[in-house]
Formats: structure tokens, C-alpha cells, sequence
């Protein structure tokens, strides 16, 4: 299994990644948003705040910088009620197309938030938006690896 540092190393050599995030403003973020980081999502803000993968222009995978992380409802639907989506869905990772990845912060396991597919065309349905890493370290790896493909998504072969 490779290690969040490992992960973090990957995305400085072959990606593009932000500079850090300072502690103040990780801080900063949680005391706004009501809810802190997880042990991985902080480890990487404070390695890099968001980061593109593959492309710097147009990258398969955006991971969000801090101040662009908003409730999945208010980004997806521009609406903040619960008719809209869970209030503890965040968007954290834009994908093409206006997909997005979330983080399910209203439920841990071991320490980590899942990660949900932010699934446009099925938001917030729980059939089509559904849990697809058991952590963000989890959901980092899988992108690394994925070769530009949403890995999570089942191919016909």
C-alpha cells in the first residue's frame, strides 16, 4: 500500500500541484466550514493547496484549493437546502465535464471521510452518487494510477 507522503511526493514530480497551505489558513478554512480536515485531506493541503493532474490547462482531476471548497448542493444545484442534497457533501475535486468528487463529512471511517461520485446528471441521488473510496488517500492513489480515467467506473470490456 503506498503512503500518503509517497502520494504527495507523485504529485509534486509528475503533476501540478499548488504551493501549501499554511496551518492558519487550514485553520482558517475548517473554522468557517464548521468541520475539520481529516488526517489525509490535511496532509495534503498542507503539501499542496489543490492540484491539477496530467494537464495543467485542462486537468483530468482538479483538486480544489481551500477557499474554492463548497457544500456539493450549492455547487452543483445553487442551492443550499436539503431539497438539494446532503449539507455535509462538500466538492473537493472538479472533474470534466462539471462532475465533481466529494467528501462525505458527516460520517468517518477510521479517522476518514469517504468519498463520493459527484455524479452531475444523478446529484444527489444516492444510486448514482455513491461511495467510491473509503478515504481520500484511497481516492488519491486510485487517480494517480487511473491514466487519465475515471477508475472508479466499471469499462465493458
Amino acid at each position: 500500500m503506498t503512503t500518503m507522503t509517497e502520494l504527495l511526493e507523485e504529485v509534486s514530480r509528475r503533476h501540478f500541484p499548488n504551493p501549501p497551505a499554511t496551518p492558519a489558513h487550514i485553520e482558517a478554512f475548517e473554522a468557517r466550514m464548521g468541520w475539520k480536515l481529516d488526517p489525509d485531506l490535511r496532509a495534503f493541503y498542507l503539501h499542496c493547496d489543490g492540484a491539477k493532474l496530467f494537464d495543467r490547462i485542462d486537468p483530468d482531476f482538479h483538486f480544489l484549493p481551500l477557499e474554492m471548497i463548497r457544500r456539493a448542493r450549492v455547487v452543483m444545484l445553487q442551492d443550499d437546502s436539503d431539497k438539494s442534497g446532503p449539507a455535509s457533501w462538500y466538492a473537493t475535486c472538479a472533474l470534466q465535464d462539471s462532475n465533481y468528487i466529494l467528501v462525505d463529512v458527516g460520517r468517518q471511517h477510521g479517522g476518514r471521510y469517504p468519498i463520493i461520485d459527484g455524479y452531475r446528471e444523478g446529484f444527489p441521488d444516492p444510486y448514482y452518487c455513491t461511495q467510491i473510496a473509503a478515504s481520500f488517500s484511497e481516492f488519491l492513489s486510485g487517480a494517480l494510477r487511473s491514466e487519465r480515467r475515471w477508475f472508479w467506473l466499471k469499462t465493458e470490456d
